[in-house]
């Protein structure tokens, strides 16, 4: 299994914005490319979106992304709309250590 931990940093007062476009198409749009999300947090006092997903789908991580980024649904659904809400971001991929393996 493939995690990536995925940290935003969201402009001021565009969080509940962006919460929807997360929602509404992201989320969805993930999950019918073989990214499920995992989980999320925001922390409104920063400006703060944590996000986990996980790549279930055929080929490596890169290959995985990179589908999805070419995908004529996500240009269609998605497009740079993020762009707006996102000033910065950090990604790493992470390893799963709950629930403990064998338990």
């Amino acid at each position: 299994m493939v995690f990536e931990l995925r940290t935003y940093e969201i402009k001021p007062g565009t969080i509940d914005d962006w919460l929807v476009l997360f929602h509404d198409k992201i989320v969805p749009l993930h999950a019918k490319h073989g990214l499920p999300v995992r989980s999320a947090w925001v922390d409104r006092t920063t400006s703060t979106f944590v996000w986990v997903r996980e790549f279930i789908g055929e080929g490596t991580r890169e290959e995985q992304e990179a589908r999805y980024r070419a995908s004529e649904d996500r240009t269609r659904i998605i497009g740079d709309e993020p762009k707006q809400y996102i000033l910065s971001m950090s990604v790493r991929e992470v390893d799963s250590v709950f629930p403990r393996a064998g338990s």
